[in-house]
């Protein structure tokens, strides 16, 4: 068996040290949509982009994926362009660690898929796009110099795609890794308030998902927040003020969990005066799954809900911030349905840092009415309204409200920008016509 032929089941590291041995720093594969393949910028990989075209799970006609290999500390980095007919591919920076080469690109296509449905539903002229870069086990992450350079690289990579993507903040990655981001490329939001961006977009985010969650109760005819117990899964950047917004809504109880100790600690003495429930938790450990409450909130990373975790919720609603929630897209919502719990899609409620991004490129403005046009309930695709729609349909056809909304989304993603039309294609046509993956060594060297 050669080589190419096992590159899924590699580490990123070996397969690091694989592309290197073979020359290549930068490389694709792009959908080739006339002849439904997906075609490799080097002959050598192309069983990895055969795989990623037998791929029925996470693979859905991706316009193009690219990649690089860092010059001074073998991270692997890639930009994911799902789809581009309403703009720009836009998505955050994930900087996460990754078993194997498949775990690495299914986690990318997911994600820059989950980002089309996102942006089209909240009525967005975006399309989808996520960058994911695979941290090497061997550097110190939380090193500021290393992560300098990791990210302003990471920035050369995305203006050499010349506007087909747009980043922003994702999970790993932070507003100073952001200006560095910036540092190497106009194409990017979540710029710190300092440099004229809107920073960090957690508060918006947490706002939409309370949003998601009154909807729901309202639905169940459960009333209001006030007086239910919340679960939460994570207590990263969102979910903190989200529980600050719960305590504000006055809910009877918060129960939480993370898997670092320092975040639980400090979250319960911000809140030692609530009824805060917070405990440590293993990488793995889903056991907040089982908690009593109203709502299950996941707020930490996807495919959490799964054959193994949903027949232990007890909560009548679902409705949190992390992206891709079901493992399985179809059989988990349908488990879900069937189970009587009404799950709030993820890519419906956690839209607002997609929002607070797509204005930002228009310039940032404080207390922004667009802003608030996603958080009421009069304008046709605000939460609210859009929730109220997948749900009650939902229930009148007998079918799974992530079907529903998946179907909504994808109607409205293939809707052309009114202006540029499907630019984002033309892009990555001409990046493939003038070989964009063909920087020598030499060169490469020199820009050290």
């Amino acid at each position: 068996m050669s080589k190419a032929s096992n590159l899924p089941i590699m580490n990123p590291q070996k397969f690091i040290q694989f592309l290197k041995a073979e020359n290549i720093l930068r490389f694709y594969f792009v959908f080739d949509q006339q002849n439904n393949t997906v075609r490799s910028s080097h002959k050598i990989l192309q069983p990895l982009a055969d795989f990623i075209h037998s791929d029925t799970r996470d693979f859905n006609q991706h316009e193009g994926l690219f990649f690089q290999v860092t010059r001074k500390y073998d991270i692997l980095q890639g930009v994911f362009i799902h789809r581009t007919n309403r703009g720009q591919a836009a998505g955050g920076v994930r900087y996460w660690m990754y078993d194997t080469v498949e775990e690495y690109l299914r986690d990318g296509m997911r994600l820059a898929a989950g980002m089309t449905m996102k942006n089209a539903l909240a009525g967005l002229w975006w399309g989808g796009g996520k960058g994911v870069m695979a941290h090497n086990p061997l550097l110190d992450k939380n090193n500021p110099i290393i992560r300098a350079n990791i990210y302003q690289e990471f920035g050369e990579l995305v203006s050499s795609l010349r506007g087909c993507y747009v980043t922003a903040e994702d999970v790993g990655t932070d507003v100073t890794d952001m200006a560095k981001i910036f540092m190497r490329t106009r194409f990017t939001t979540c710029i710190p308030l300092r440099l004229g961006g809107s920073g960090n977009p957690a508060v918006p985010t947490a706002r939409g998902v309370i949003s998601g969650m009154e909807t729901a109760l309202e639905f169940l005819g459960m009333g209001n927040l006030k007086g239910k117990t919340v679960a939460v899964q994570g207590i990263g950047h969102v979910a903190t003020p989200l529980i600050q917004y719960l305590f504000e809504k006055e809910v009877k109880k918060v129960i939480a969990c993370d898997i670092n100790p320092h975040v639980v600690k400090e979250v319960r003495e911000q809140l030692n005066e609530r009824n805060f429930e917070a405990f440590i938790v293993r990488p793995g450990d889903m056991s907040i799954t089982q908690a009593e409450c109203d709502i299950f909130s996941p707020c930490a990373t996807g495919a959490i809900l799964n054959p193994e975790t949903i027949p232990n919720i007890k909560a009548r609603i679902v409705c949190g911030s992390a992206n891709n929630q079901l493992q399985d897209s179809i059989r988990d919502d349908r488990a879900l349905y069937e189970r009587g719990i009404v799950y709030v899609p993820d890519f419906l409620t956690n839209r607002m840092g997609s929002v607070n991004s797509s204005n930002e490129q228009y310039g940032y403005v404080q207390n922004d009415p667009l802003i608030e046009m996603h958080l009421n309930k009069d304008w046709e695709y605000s939460i609210y309204r859009i929730a109220q729609k997948v749900l009650n349909e939902s229930k009148s056809t007998n079918t799974p409200p992530g079907k529903v909304a998946l179907a909504i989304a994808e109607k409205l993603s293939y809707e052309n920008h009114p202006i540029f039309g499907h630019r984002g294609r033309l892009i990555i046509d001409s990046l493939v016509s003038s070989k964009w993956y063909e920087l020598s060594l030499v060169d490469w060297r020199l820009s050290i």
